[in-house]
């Protein structure tokens, strides 16, 4: 996992927005620079570090990716402010960004008369939309909305949520859809409605529960920060599969002649194509036949699948002659063929 961003704060992997700041707060005020002046470059090294884990850990986001894929995950992410390169955390970080994130915790505030307040300005918003579920390689993930307020006390609304019903199709093929809003925004002091279309490129392997969050696309309203619009991806039913993780799980029926002498069965996939399997063996009740490498895309790792496993419905005949009945019997009790 890299840099364990718990443990620099001294925190349990479950800790709460409050309990990351209480320890944010104890252990910024401990290792500042200007509180360490004998020892400012181990010090540095430290509030930066404190700092860093701070940010990604209160952000719903980055904090999601960071629990399943840990500080490489987030260097997959390239950062606007960064000229496009990726970067830890989505962004260049440094001691100045630290102490942006100070000030604006603690507000404008000189640990001692040599500190420079100048150095307290807050940091800009990226303006751009991100997506995160534990699947990346979609867009670079941005802060979750706050409610604090900004270093100029203005409030955030709070964040929008809309599910986005998305088929199996989808999250194995991956696909982009178009979302169309209407929002209020106030240009010259007047309220005006406006029309943006939003992109969502969905990715292979995407799950339901993945929110796609589009920073500040909510309406404007005077003496507030619009809101984040988050969509929150969905999953509809499907008629041959059900997803279990990275596997996609079908039933198919026989009748109980293929069940004891074996059969051919053609499973439609989800990218169109068809798959021919030989099923040789007995099926008996509760088998499953499990395909490796069949099953839906893992984003974390690319060119592998789940698996596909293959559950049957095995359907006996309702009557049998007499003829019949002996001819079974004298097979199964191993008299051999009648």
């Amino acid at each position: 996992m890299g840099v364990d961003y718990y443990e620099i704060l001294k925190v349990g992997r479950n800790a709460s927005e409050d309990d990351l700041k209480k320890a944010y707060k104890r252990l910024a005020m401990r290792w500042h620079p200007d509180k360490n002046p004998d020892s400012k470059a181990e010090a540095e090294a430290k509030f930066k570090q404190i700092s860093e884990a701070f940010e990604v850990l209160t952000d719903a986001q980055k904090r999601t990716i960071y629990d399943q894929y840990g500080e490489e995950g987030l260097k997959e992410f390239p950062s606007s402010e960064n000229g496009g390169r990726a970067s830890r955390g989505g962004r260049s970080f440094n001691t100045r960004n630290a102490e942006d994130l100070f000030s604006e915790v603690f507000g404008k505030m000189n640990l001692n008369p040599g500190m420079r307040s100048a150095s307290f300005n807050s940091r800009p918003k990226s303006g751009r939309a991100f997506a995160h579920d534990g699947l990346f390689g979609t867009e670079p993930l941005h802060g979750s909305p706050k409610s604090e307020g900004t270093s100029q006390g203005s409030r955030k609304a709070p964040p929008i949520e809309n599910k986005l019903p998305c088929t199996l199709e989808e999250f194995y093929n991956g696909s982009i859809r178009k979302m169309k809003i209407s929002r209020n925004v106030i240009t010259m002091g007047k309220m005006a409605t406006v029309e943006e279309v939003l992109t969502i490129n969905i990715k292979p392997g995407w799950k339901k529960g993945t929110k796609v969050t589009f920073p500040e696309k909510g309406n404007e309203q005077a003496g507030l920060v619009p809101a984040d619009l988050i969509f929150v991806i969905d999953e509809k039913p499907h008629e041959v599969f059900k997803r279990e993780g990275n596997d996609l799980i079908t039933t198919q029926k026989l009748t109980l002649a293929e069940a004891l002498t074996g059969c051919i069965l053609s499973i439609p996939l989800l990218n169109l194509k068809t798959l021919s399997v030989p099923c040789t063996e007995i099926v008996y009740p509760g088998y499953e036949k499990v395909i490796p490498n069949e099953g839906m895309p893992i984003a974390k790792e690319p060119g592998k699948k789940g698996n596909l496993r293959i559950k049957f419905d095995v359907k006996f005949p309702t009557q049998l002659s007499t003829e019949q009945r002996v001819s079974i019997k004298k097979v199964l009790n191993g008299g051999g063929s009648p």
